[in-house]
């Protein structure tokens, strides 16, 4: 278990809270590519991830992490909360936006998914979801409009964020998160991570698991079988 904890007085919501709050990213980036910061696009934004989190990580109970890729712009780069559109923050978390209307296709596998855990306060208070590139990333198209984009999708995007991802994957862990084991959504994902976690010896083992966007779009007709599958891991 993690034995990083930089303010023991901070409860780990405000240490998650006080996280998002200096999130920047001033790096490089590849041509085409942009970043999207929804705590200084909204000021919304940075007010429901504060009630989420306060909610929900009030207590200095360590946490599992499950890592993701990098937010969507309907999902966390709306919510700020990863995994979580404002139809699943206000129904399931009680906490609603005003500003936005966000529906996120794998926001729906991850909230059936806690229901059968058994709903959002057990799920999160032993669970910490999000990614390496906490920042939304987006790609302007040939078209000129601007799509969401994974950090390794383009082989120079990827360089050029590598230290940075390491640093932020750190300051998660120092939050007070459990390293001995981690999940990781998606393969491709799982790919580069590793290359981080080789680099810079992070988790002592990686449990990958498929990426809800992957079984939503792919997967709908076998979509409880993941679920089980899901929890099974989750819950050993």
């Amino acid at each position: 278990m993690s034995n990083h904890t930089p303010n023991a007085a901070l409860t780990i919501g405000q240490r998650i809270i006080a996280f998002n709050k200096s999130l920047q990213y001033t790096g490089k980036l590849p041509e085409g590519f942009a970043v999207l910061n929804p705590y200084l696009d909204n000021p919304e934004t940075l007010q429901v991830m504060t009630s989420f989190y306060d909610k929900y990580y009030n207590d200095l109970v360590s946490r599992k992490f499950i890592i993701g890729i990098n937010p969507s712009r309907h999902g966390a780069g709306v919510t700020g909360v990863p995994f979580t559109d404002t139809k699943h923050l206000e129904n399931d978390c009680g906490i609603p936006m005003l500003s936005a209307r966000t529906h996120e296709v794998s926001s729906v596998f991850v909230y059936d998914m806690i229901a059968q855990y058994g709903g959002v306060a057990a799920f999160y208070k032993d669970y910490y979801i999000n990614s390496p590139f906490p920042l939304a990333i987006v790609r302007k198209n040939a078209q000129g409009n601007w799509l969401n984009a994974n950090y390794y999708d383009d082989p120079e995007l990827f360089a050029l964020t590598r230290e940075y991802m390491i640093e932020t994957l750190k300051k998660h862990i120092a939050l007070g998160l459990d390293t001995n084991e981690v999940y990781i959504l998606g393969k491709k994902n799982a790919t580069f991570l590793e290359k981080l976690n080789k680099e810079a010896s992070l988790f002592k083992k990686m449990v990958v698991l498929e990426h809800p966007r992957y079984i939503e779009q792919y997967k709908s007709k076998e979509k409880q079988l993941y679920i089980d599958k899901f929890i099974t891991l989750l819950k050993t």
